[in-house]
C-alpha cells in the first residue's frame, strides 16, 4: 500500500508518448487542418543559404510567421521577397520537430497589391541610382545605319510583326530575333540571357553579332511588365556592349530597364523608327546635297570668273611688257657679227704670233729625236725577244727534265703553242706601237703645218727678211741693204733704193723629211 503512495504515476491511465511520436502527430494535425493555405503579411529577414534554401519571415504588427522555400521552389517563383515588402505567400503549413517549430513552406509569393509594387520598384530604382547605373555619361550612342539588328521579344506577338513592318517601310535591315517570355516567371531570367547572348556573339562571324539590340514588348498591366523591372535584367542591360533599345509596353508604361537602356522608345514601333532612318528621306537629302554642292561649286566658279576679268583688266598689255627686251635683243642681233669677226681677228693674230715665235730649228730637232728614239726602239727589240726565247728554251729544258717520258710530248706541244701565241702577241703589240708612233709623228706634222707661218700668210700677211734675219719693224727695215718679202704665192725682193728684183717661188726652209721607216 505504501508503495502504490509513494509512486506518483499511481491511479492514471493518461498513455505515454515519446518525442517523435508527438512532433510527427503535431505535424500530421497541422498538415491535415490548414492544408494548402495563403497568409498575407510584410516581409521580415531573408535568408538565401549556401544550399540554395531560402528562409523569411512574414510578419504582422503583433506576430510572425516563418517560412520556408526549398532549393528546388526558389527558382519558380515569381517575385523574390525582400524586406519590407507586403506579400500574399501561398503554401502548406507544416512543423519542424527538431526544434519545435512550425512553419509555412511556401511555393508561391505575390505582392500584395499595386503600391507595394510600386513601393518596392522605387526601392530597387534607388539603390541601381545610387550604383550609377542611370548616369547619362555611360549611355552609348545609337548607330546611324545598323547592318544587323537583334530583337529580343516573343515570336509569336504582334510586336515583332510591327517592328518587321515598320523596318520594312523604312530602311530593310537585317534581324535577328531571340524567342524570349515577355512575362510570367521566367521572363526577366530569358531576357537577361538574350541580352548576354547577343553580346556574346563575334563579330563577322557565321551568325552575325547585332550592331543594335530592341528589347520589345507589347502593353499590359504591371504584374505583366514586372519581368523588365527585375534586378536581374537591368543589370544585363547595363552590361549590354551593343547599343540597346527599350520598347516596354505602351507610352506611360515605366519599367526599370528603361532607365538603364540607351535610348527608351515609347512603343515598338517607335523603337524601329529610333534604330533606322527613311531610306527616301536619305536619297532626297542626299539629292538636295548633291543640287546644293553643284549651285555652289557654279557660284564659285562664277565668281572666281569675274575676280579673274577684274585683274586682268588692271594688267597691262603683254606686248608692252616685251617690247623694251625685243628692243634689246635686236640691238644685239646687230652687235653679234661685228663682234664675232673681231674675235676671230684677235684669235688670228694671237695664233700667228704664237707661229711666228716657233723656230724651224726647234721643230727639226724634236722631230729628228722622236725619230731617233723610235730607231732605237726598234734596235733593241731583237736582242730582247732572243733574251726571251733563250729564258723560255732554259724553263723548258729545266721542265723537261723533271718531268716524266708519259706526258713530256703534250706538255713540249702546250709550250710550244704558248711560245707561238707569245710571239704571235708580241709581233702584234710591236706592229701596234710603231703604228702608233708614225699616227703621232703624222699628228704633230700636222700641227706643225696648222701652227706655222705659212698658214698666217694664207689670211693675208707677210714676212720681211733682210737675209737670214726676220725683219720686225721700221728700224731694222732701213738698215738693211735689201728687203726680200715673203708671200702666200711668192717671193718679193725690194732693194734699198726701191727697185724691185722680181718674183720667186718661195721654196721651204727646211729640209725635206723623208720617211723614217
Amino acid at each position: 500500500m505504501s508503495d502504490l503512495i509513494d509512486d506518483p504515476r499511481a491511479g492514471e491511465n493518461a498513455p505515454e508518448f515519446t518525442v517523435s511520436e508527438i512532433s510527427g502527430a503535431v505535424k500530421r494535425s497541422l498538415e491535415s487542418e490548414f492544408g494548402r493555405i495563403r497568409v498575407k503579411g510584410e516581409v521580415g529577414r531573408v535568408i538565401l543559404a549556401r544550399s540554395g534554401h531560402m528562409y523569411f519571415d512574414v510578419k504582422d504588427d503583433r506576430n510572425s510567421l516563418a517560412c520556408t522555400t526549398w532549393k528546388g521552389q526558389v527558382s519558380n517563383l515569381s517575385v523574390m521577397p525582400e524586406e519590407g515588402m507586403e506579400v500574399v505567400v501561398t503554401g502548406k503549413m507544416t512543423a519542424f520537430g527538431g526544434q519545435s517549430k512550425y512553419n509555412l513552406n511556401v511555393d508561391d509569393v505575390a505582392v500584395a497589391g499595386v503600391g507595394a509594387l510600386m513601393a518596392m520598384l522605387e526601392k530597387r530604382k534607388a539603390a541601381l541610382a545610387a550604383e550609377g547605373l542611370f548616369d547619362p555619361a555611360r549611355k552609348q550612342a545609337l548607330p546611324f545605319l545598323p547592318e544587323v539588328i537583334g530583337v529580343v521579344t516573343s515570336p509569336a506577338g504582334a510586336v515583332i510583326r510591327d517592328i518587321l513592318h515598320r523596318l520594312r517601310d523604312r530602311f530593310p535591315r537585317k534581324v535577328l530575333v531571340w524567342p524570349v517570355a515577355v512575362q510570367g516567371s521566367n521572363c526577366a531570367s530569358e531576357v537577361a540571357q538574350a541580352i548576354a547572348g547577343f553580346n556574346a556573339l563575334t563579330p563577322g562571324g557565321a551568325l552575325p553579332r547585332p550592331d543594335l539590340i530592341i528589347v520589345a514588348r507589347g502593353g499590359g498591366s504591371i504584374e505583366d511588365l514586372w519581368g523588365f523591372n527585375e534586378e536581374i535584367v537591368a543589370r544585363a542591360a547595363a552590361a549590354s556592349e551593343i547599343p540597346l533599345i527599350s520598347a516596354v509596353g505602351h507610352e506611360t508604361d515605366t519599367t526599370l530597364i528603361d532607365f538603364v537602356s540607351d535610348q527608351r522608345a515609347p512603343t515598338p514601333s517607335a523603337a524601329a523608327e529610333l534604330a533606322v532612318p527613311v531610306r527616301l528621306d536619305l536619297l532626297a537629302e542626299t539629292n538636295s546635297l548633291g543640287a546644293r554642292s553643284a549651285q555652289a561649286l557654279a557660284n564659285i566658279m562664277t565668281r572666281r570668273k569675274q575676280r579673274l576679268a577684274d585683274l586682268s583688266r588692271a594688267l597691262p598689255r603683254p606686248d608692252s611688257l616685251t617690247i623694251h627686251a625685243q628692243q634689246r635683243l635686236d640691238l644685239w642681233e646687230g652687235r653679234l657679227p661685228l663682234a664675232l669677226r673681231s674675235l676671230v681677228q684677235r684669235q688670228q693674230l694671237r695664233l700667228g704670233a704664237a707661229a711666228a715665235l716657233v723656230k724651224p730649228s726647234a721643230l727639226r730637232r724634236v722631230l729628228t729625236h722622236e725619230a731617233r728614239q723610235l730607231q732605237m726602239l726598234g734596235n733593241r727589240l731583237p736582242p730582247a725577244l732572243g733574251r726571251r726565247a733563250l729564258s723560255a728554251r732554259q724553263m723548258l729544258s729545266a721542265s723537261v727534265s723533271r718531268l716524266r717520258p708519259a706526258p713530256l710530248a703534250e706538255w713540249i706541244v702546250r709550250l710550244r703553242r704558248d711560245l707561238d701565241d707569245f710571239n704571235l702577241r708580241l709581233d702584234q703589240n710591236f706592229a701596234r706601237q710603231i703604228s702608233e708612233r708614225q699616227l703621232r709623228l703624222h699628228a704633230t706634222d700636222r700641227l706643225r703645218e696648222t701652227l706655222g707661218y705659212r698658214e698666217t700668210l694664207r689670211r693675208g700677211y707677210a714676212v720681211v727678211r733682210a737675209g737670214e734675219v726676220l725683219i720686225t719693224g721700221v728700224a731694222g727695215a732701213k738698215k738693211a741693204k735689201s728687203l726680200e718679202i715673203e708671200f702666200a704665192d711668192g717671193l718679193f725682193s725690194v732693194a734699198q733704193g726701191g727697185t724691185a728684183s722680181g718674183v720667186k717661188t718661195p721654196k721651204s726652209k727646211l729640209p725635206e723629211q723623208g720617211q723614217l721607216f
